[in-house]
């Protein structure tokens, strides 16, 4: 999540920079051969938290519906429901990216311009889903945090120390 963040933060700048005030590019053709690029780089980023995203957010909302109320940002609900959605949609596109792929010539290889033509259209496709991930992924860590520091329901509440009565030898020697 926080490469996806650099990657989307370096887009930022780029296009900033490329730009005109309206939003349009100053060079179309490098201009959308950077974005290729950032799709491509988001989506490489993303690919070793695909696998483990499911249970991530799992996790966040059983520890999210363990929290006591006052530790409870309001705004997570509404992100974990992003983030669902967004995997749901991220997880379609790759299947649909495997039967593009397997549809392919023998020849389309990594490389060649068929293969890299629809890699890119896949890339570009999941994208935005990916951008949710990097912009509303961070509350998956502060449903953590909040749970990890969060007063456990199965740990009793100490009880108050008993009061000791003052040492008898100290007091004798005054």
């Amino acid at each position: 999540m926080s490469d996806s963040k650099k990657i989307l933060d370096a887009w930022d700048a780029y296009s900033d920079e490329h730009t005109d005030l309206d939003g349009w590019p100053y060079d179309d053709h490098a201009y959308g051969r950077r974005a290729s690029q950032r799709d491509a780089d988001t989506a490489e980023a993303f690919e070793p938290l695909r696998y483990g995203a499911r249970h991530l957010l799992a996790t966040a909302e059983t520890q999210l519906a363990q929290l006591p109320e006052t530790n409870v940002q309001s705004r997570w609900v509404y992100q974990l429901g992003v983030l669902r959605d967004a995997l749901d949609r991220l997880d379609e596109l790759h299947e649909q990216w495997l039967v593009t792929r397997d549809a392919l010539p023998a020849t389309a290889k990594p490389g060649t311009q068929d293969f890299d033509d629809a890699l890119a259209e896949h890339h570009a496709e999941s994208w935005s889903y990916l951008d949710d991930w990097a912009t509303h992924g961070k509350a998956l860590r502060e449903i953590n945090t909040a749970a990890r520091k969060a007063p456990s329901p199965l740990v009793p509440t100490p009880a108050p120390a008993p009061a000791t009565a003052p040492d008898r030898r100290a007091a004798a020697r005054k």
